[in-house]
């Protein structure tokens, strides 16, 4: 299939499917879900396939930048709109495809709703299968290239705290100021960055991943509590890795993002840099990012941000191997996974390559 016409099922496919493939970053069902179905409201967004690109085709990313945790945070559709007009301006070119930067329940419909209003296609090539902390890590390895210049827009915030600003410079110069914006604008920010050409995503970005989601979605909607939880790990041939209580629960937002651990049943940890990072048991590694490891409800099966657990909560942790998830090609960049280590205080490297 070349093209999917969305509709609000289909929207609700893509944000629990996003929100389980987001690891435990990504944003929001709520948040998502408003979105998504306000694009359907609005006009006829609509999702192509890779293979319906033209190899020089412009597309632009679109994201959220910022910490899903942040009490004052404040994005609205009308600034999803804003930044790509903002960078269209500024690259003084027309664009023909959307993309996101990463399935979760907020970032899977990133671009629904400027596709709605523009008429722009949403196209099937994330920056990313999953959420993933860095802006680099959903850059599709532009940080590999020396002479490539990030062209970024950003809107976001109420009254004081209101900001919209362009930069341009280098991959991490442009988002490390992008990142340092968001916490001026509340904690979150509205982001169009980054236009390349389709044959550039094609070989970089995850082909597909979108699809993936909303197969989850639905494999997870279709059925309820333990069922929805087996018809997802079977779906992306994962595990069940652990069940119980949250017994503790640590989150503080620094720079930009969450950080933190959780405690199961006072045996299993976690660690979070938006998404999970980590699942040990005794020392015995269970899952390291890019693996998908994921919280849910362990009654309802609904699907649990690192941002929303808190102590007493009874849920599962799923488990899924990277091989089984469509990846950026930045998954396999030991450069950009180096700085996890540095946040969470464990090993990653020798458990991820």
């Amino acid at each position: 299939m070349a093209k999917i016409e969305i509709d609000k099922k289909i929207v609700e496919y893509a944000v629990y499917g996003g929100a389980v493939l987001g690891g435990g970053g990504g944003g929001w069902i709520e948040d998502g879900l408003q979105i998504g179905r306000m694009a359907v409201d609005i006009g006829e967004p609509v999702l192509y396939t890779a293979d319906e690109m033209k190899d020089e085709d412009l597309l632009v990313t679109v994201s959220l930048v910022g910490a899903p945790a942040a009490k004052d945070k404040y994005v609205k559709p009308i600034h999803y709109s804003r930044v790509l007009d903002i960078l269209a301006q500024k690259i003084n070119k027309s664009i023909q495809g959307i993309i996101t930067n990463e399935n979760g329940a907020g970032t899977t419909v990133n671009g629904w709703f400027q596709s709605a209003i523009t008429g722009i296609p949403i196209v099937d090539i994330p920056c990313n299968g999953r959420a993933h902390p860095t802006g680099s890590m959903g850059s599709m390895n532009l940080s590999e290239l020396d002479d490539y210049v990030s062209h970024q827009a950003a809107v976001g915030g109420k009254g004081t705290c209101y900001t919209e600003l362009s930069v341009s410079g280098s991959l991490d110069k442009a988002s490390t100021l992008i990142r340092k914006a968001s916490i001026e604008a509340g904690g979150l920010l509205a982001v169009a960055r980054n236009p390349v050409t389709a044959a550039y995503a094609k070989v970089n970005g995850a082909v597909g991943a979108i699809q993936q989601a909303i197969e989850v979605g639905e494999a997870l909607l279709n059925h309820a509590g333990g069922a929805a939880i087996d018809a997802v790990v079977q779906k992306l041939s994962g595990t069940v890795a652990a069940e119980g209580i949250v017994t503790d629960f640590n989150l503080e937002t620094t720079g930009g993002f969450d950080v933190g651990t959780v405690t199961i049943n006072d045996v299993y940890e976690m660690t979070f840099w938006n998404e999970y990072m980590t699942l040990e048991k005794n020392g015995q590694r269970f899952g390291t990012f890019p693996d998908l490891i994921m919280t849910l409800d362990a009654r309802t099966a609904e699907p649990i941000v690192s941002a929303a657990i808190h102590k007493g909560q009874q849920i599962t942790v799923i488990v899924v191997p990277k091989e089984n998830l469509l990846l950026s090609s930045t998954m396999r960049n030991k450069k950009l996974m180096k700085p996890i280590e540095d946040i969470i205080k464990k090993p990653i490297l020798e458990f991820c390559f």
